[in-house]
């Protein structure tokens, strides 16, 4: 399938005058926050300059969500958590969330932001959510906004199927590697069957509403706030959009419905985001953004951890150009518990050691161990992840001039453990909605005002690894 075949016969888009403006100010009278449950760090790709905290306590999300209309990311990293225990994280969180707009007599809105290809603990995050919801106000949501677009990374939802874009090809998400994933696999694109599926049989695709294309472009803001009013009872609904514009009107029509008392969640890629905060688009970052008082010198450190074939060709490309020292985290030494600890310290020692001559590569071996089960490849991932994050942790003392960590949970994992990161701000991104680049503002002393760079497993071409390491060097 190609772009102009899928899209031929929608009707044109509509653009809505002075859209993000008109969110800002909505969002501003009625002095609404939007707290962004992240299940990694990947999904602050499309906005800049908004808060992002990694520590679950009521006074740092009352810091990140302190001014009418702001925006603060919550990194909860809950893809590499058993199903339970993010259940638990999300029901805790949505408490302080809750109990917090109470005290400030202010809607918060709540995002659950997941992967833009379905991976995630879907439906139990957000039941846990909505059970924090009744559990402090004594009523759940009316409904679920499921919208998985990630625009700049060709993710987008058309005819209810969520497609991918893959080279020069479109193809349905079920097609794509991402949905062979060992813990999170699903077999369908259509997100009516899809939320069918995860729900396992409790919910049918026909409960499942649907925001169409046509209802945003013929009907504009008020269709899909007619919509939006048949929803009941935390039912799921199908966001369609192919573009920013299509999703500017569903967020006008969702702060109309709002507005007449009715309650939303949102289960949403990274586009969505942007719109529902109203944000303009910024352009990638300059030097001058990042290092505000001149480029420093030293050398910086790229850590990967994803294991999607996406990365394992952009590792081979960023190796191939040279420049780079390389350390490789063997992942059966780290599994082995005998040998985990002397494999762990001799990877540091390296570490340490290369980055006085040249920019370093720590890299873990790239064969996927899989467990026998779901639950133990995840096992295997947190051990893999907990190895690498110790390795950055002693390679703080050789004090890189910048970080790049690629893959979602190691991304989590080096920010929380290896750089005592608490909290930052993002940037912006250094391609248009594609690696984020933050500012650690509370974190390990050595670690504070370092840029890193957070870059998803499942975004980019095979040359972005390398472009990313050539423009901090």
């Amino acid at each position: 399938m190609t772009w102009t075949n899928l899209t031929a016969d929608l009707p044109p888009a509509r653009v809505e005058p002075d859209a993000r403006r008109r969110i800002r100010q909505a969002l501003a009278e009625a002095g609404r926050r939007i707290a962004v449950l992240d299940d990694d760090p990947t999904g602050s790709q499309t906005v800049h300059d908004v808060d992002v905290v990694t520590v679950f306590e009521p006074d740092e999300l009352a810091a990140g969500l302190s001014e009418a209309g702001s925006t603060c990311f919550i990194l909860t990293n809950t893809r590499s958590l058993p199903e339970a225990d993010a259940v638990e994280l999300s029901i805790r969180i949505g408490r302080l969330l809750f109990e917090l707009a109470d005290r400030l007599e202010a809607p918060i809105d709540v995002v659950s932001r997941s992967d833009s290809t379905l991976r995630g603990h879907v439906i139990a995050e957000v039941r846990g959510l909505d059970a924090a919801r009744r559990e402090v106000t004594g009523r759940g949501f009316d409904g679920v906004l499921l919208a998985p677009a990630y625009f700049e990374a060709g993710r987008f939802t058309a005819g209810d199927v969520h497609w991918a874009r893959v080279g020069t090809e479109v193809l349905p998400v079920s097609e794509t590697e991402f949905a062979r994933d060992a813990t999170f696999g699903y077999a369908a694109s259509d997100l009516r069957e899809f939320v069918a599926s995860k729900s396992g049989g409790t919910i049918g695709p026909g409960e499942v509403a649907s925001i169409t294309l046509e209802d945003i472009r013929l009907g504009g803001p008020g269709r899909v706030t007619e919509v939006l009013g048949g929803v009941t009872g935390g039912g799921f609904v199908v966001v369609n959009a192919v573009e920013y514009a299509d999703l500017e009107v569903v967020v006008l029509g969702l702060l109309e419905a709002e507005a007449a008392g009715r309650c939303f969640l949102c289960r949403s890629g990274p586009s969505l985001v942007q719109a529902l905060a109203g944000l303009d688009p910024r352009d990638p970052l300059g030097a001058s953004d990042i290092w505000a008082a001149g480029r420093p010198g030293g050398h910086g450190l790229v850590v990967v951890g994803s294991h999607v074939g996406l990365t394992s060709r952009q590792v081979a490309v960023a190796r191939d150009r040279g420049g780079l020292a390389t350390v490789e985290l063997d992942v059966a030494a780290v599994a082995d518990p005998a040998r985990r600890d002397g494999h762990v310290a001799e990877a540091t020692r390296l570490v340490v050691s290369a980055l006085e001559g040249s920019d370093v590569l720590l890299v873990t071996s790239r064969e996927l161990r899989r467990g026998r089960d779901a639950a133990e490849s995840l096992e295997i991932s947190r051990r893999v992840s907990a190895a690498v994050t110790e390795v950055v942790r002693g390679a703080l003392a050789a004090r890189p001039a910048w970080v790049v960590v690629k893959g979602g949970i190691t991304s989590h994992d080096v920010a929380v453990r290896g750089l005592g990161i608490r909290r930052a701000t993002v940037l912006g991104q250094l391609f248009p909605g594609l690696v984020s680049v933050f500012r650690p503002v509370d974190a390990s002393p050595e670690a504070v005002g370092i840029p890193y760079v957070v870059f998803a497993g499942n975004v980019g071409d095979e040359a972005t690894l390398a472009s990313v390491i050539d423009r901090f060097r």
